[in-house]
């Protein structure tokens, strides 16, 4: 069995990434998306072990220093982490992940998974993502304020990912975002094992 492909999805908040990744995932049965523990409230609508795995800051440090995580950061003064033991086990089944990171976090994978393929989210411009972030009634102006302020900073890693689409139409960017993964599926490497039995049987000239 082939192993499966690690896939980093990085935006400033507000740019669109969760919707994007939970239409592909949606789309894609050979596609999984991690979920983090967080140590963040709740958000209305969201619930435990679904869109993350809520956990509080004691029950968070624990298992950082057990080395449960395959990278962690604080992010708006909250901790994340992704399981590394979950991820290990899905790429060892020959399935493909996404993990929802900030740039913190997908320096930390890049470093470990060298082969993993790094995407960035943009928005079409700054205020777009200020009315997104206000249109989603979530947080105070102070809140938005500060969002706004660490969207630059994360926008400045753009250029270390291997992919960028920008998130100005919905539709558009879920296409772009399709298109890479199904172009990395098609590398060599990767059709080296899902094309064995064809290409031995070309170069053996049967």
């Amino acid at each position: 069995m082939s192993r499966g492909t690690l896939f980093i999805v990085t935006a400033p908040s507000g740019a669109g990434k969760t919707s994007l990744v939970k239409a592909l995932a949606e789309s894609d049965e050979r596609l999984r998306v991690s979920v983090s523990h967080t140590t963040r409230a709740a958000r209305p609508g969201e619930k435990d072990g679904v869109n993350y795995h809520f956990v509080n800051q004691d029950k968070f440090m624990e298992m950082l220093r057990s080395g449960e995580f395959f990278e962690s950061a604080e992010v708006y003064g909250n901790q994340y982490g992704t399981s590394q033991r979950w991820v290990s086990q899905q790429l060892s089944d020959g399935i493909d992940v996404i993990l929802e990171i900030d740039w913190q976090g997908a320096c930390q994978i890049r470093n470990l998974e060298p082969t993993a393929c790094s995407i960035f989210i943009l928005p079409p411009s700054l205020e777009s993502l200020t009315t997104r972030l206000q249109g989603r009634a979530q947080d105070d102006a102070e809140t938005i304020e500060r969002r706004m302020r660490q969207a630059v900073d994360e926008i400045s890693h753009v250029a270390e990912a291997n992919f960028v689409v920008v998130n100005d139409d919905f539709n558009t960017a879920l296409d772009d975002f399709r298109a890479i993964i199904r172009s990395h599926r098609l590398t060599v490497k990767a059709q080296q094992y899902n094309l064995s039995d064809l290409l031995s049987s070309l170069t053996q000239g049967k």
